[in-house]
C-alpha cells in the first residue's frame, strides 16, 4: 500500500504536464487555422514537396 505515496504525485504531475503542454499549444497559435490544412489538400496545384523527381 505504500506505493500509492509514490503514485499518486507521479500520476498528478503527468496530469500537470499535460495541462501544460495543451494549454503552451493553445497560447502559440497550434489551433488557429483549423479549416486551412483542409482546403490545403484540395489545391489543383501540383507542386512537389521537396524536389522534381519527374524527369
Amino acid at each position: 500500500m505504500h506505493i500509492i505515496v509514490y503514485l499518486i504525485p507521479i500520476a498528478i504531475s503527468f496530469g500537470l504536464i499535460g495541462l501544460g503542454a495543451f494549454i503552451w499549444s493553445v497560447n502559440s497559435g497550434q489551433y488557429e487555422d483549423l479549416d486551412g490544412a483542409a482546403f490545403r489538400i484540395l489545391d489543383d496545384e501540383d507542386v512537389p514537396l521537396s524536389g522534381d523527381r519527374r524527369g
